[in-house]
């Protein structure tokens, strides 16, 4: 199992509101899920449950057999290497190569002197321009990630989070920033990677048609609560209205 979720809830206000509700959920290794749902559902306090840097109030929540909820930091450091993260708005430093941002992921593998000094060895170097390849950006290295598209620059994001060799990547609205055709392009990537390579992927995404296409699951959160768990196929126009409050004029638009 990848990851399992049992009563996981979350409150802010004193209490008074829910970000995560109950949630009880299971993933297998290597599966592809899109979680959707309105914005302040709960899709992106899950994801940071997942690797700690928002941990659930109450409940149990097993990530790659720990428990997270007991995990000390320096034992959260173990796990967070084990999970890529790719953010909505890429998270690079403009300024840097593109080389040098994807060899951030390569932190966790490094020993203290080299992450203080940002000196890489060559085997880590070669493990990014590889990621770099896999990912359309070959002979763009020692280009500012300035400089680049934000099409590329997601790409970047996802090579950062390939090289440090994860089990599981975990992906909120990384297509937000992004067009209609780019959009695609990095959902059809991450279906790739996911394919290709057995790494559970989880992604929130706002494009209902796109996560039809690509996701085998579809999760869906409302008011903190898992309101929909299936295949694309059970998603009717029906539990698309009671997961947005839409009604069906308004669904072509998700």
């Amino acid at each position: 199992m990848s990851i399992i979720a049992k009563n996981l809830s979350k409150t802010f206000d004193g209490g008074k509101t829910y970000a995560l509700k109950n949630v009880n959920l299971t993933i297998q290794q290597g599966e592809l899920i899109a979680i959707i749902g309105l914005s302040g559902a709960g899709k992106s306090t899950f994801l940071r449950a997942i690797n700690g840097t928002n941990p659930a109030g109450t409940g149990d929540l097993q990530v790659l057999g720990v428990n997270v909820p007991q995990l000390k930091t320096s034992q959260l450091v173990g796990l967070r290497k084990q999970i890529g993260f790719i953010f909505q708005q890429f998270n690079l430093v403009k300024n840097l190569t593109v080389l040098q941002n994807v060899l951030v992921g390569r932190i966790a593998y490094a020993p203290l002197w080299r992450s203080l000094t940002g000196i890489y060895s060559q085997e880590d170097k070669s493990i990014a321009k590889k990621a770099l390849d896999s990912v359309g950006l070959e002979g763009r290295y020692y280009d500012k990630a300035r400089n680049l598209s934000g099409g590329q620059q997601q790409r970047v994001a996802i090579a950062r989070a390939l090289v440090q060799e994860p089990k599981i990547i975990l992906a909120d609205e990384p297509m937000a920033s992004l067009d209609p055709k780019l959009s695609e392009v990095v959902i059809e990537m991450l279906e790739n990677i996911n394919r290709e390579r057995n790494i559970t992927v989880i992604v929130n995404i706002h494009v209902l048609s796109l996560a039809k296409k690509y996701a085998k699951r579809m999760i869906a959160f409302r008011k903190g609560e898992v309101v929909f768990d299936g295949p694309p196929s059970e998603l009717t126009d029906e539990k698309v209205e009671a997961i947005y409050h839409v009604d069906k004029k308004a669904m072509d638009e998700l």
